[in-house]
C-alpha cells in the first residue's frame, strides 16, 4: 500500500485496509460508521475532531508497515 498522508481520502483508505479502523478509534473518529468519510481526507477530518493530523498520519503508516 502506499504512503498515507494528510490527502488520503479516508474512504478509499478503509477500503484498501479495514484494519486501519483501529487506528482512528484510538484517535477518537469513527470514521468506518461516519457518511461524510467517504469524501473527506484525513487532514479534513482531523480539522473538524480538532486532531493533530500529522500524529494521526504517523499513526496510520507506523501501524500499515507493522502490519
Amino acid at each position: 500500500m502506499a504512503v498515507v498522508t494528510k490527502d488520503t481520502m479516508i474512504g478509499d483508505l478503509l477500503d484498501t485496509d479495514p484494519a486501519l479502523e483501529r487506528v482512528f478509534l484510538e484517535y477518537g473518529m469513527y470514521c468506518r460508521e461516519c457518511s461524510s468519510a467517504r469524501g473527506e481526507t484525513i487532514e479534513q477530518a482531523c480539522m473538524l475532531h480538532e486532531v493533530d493530523a500529522d500524529a494521526l498520519v504517523k499513526a496510520l503508516n507506523a501501524y500499515e508497515s507493522a502490519g
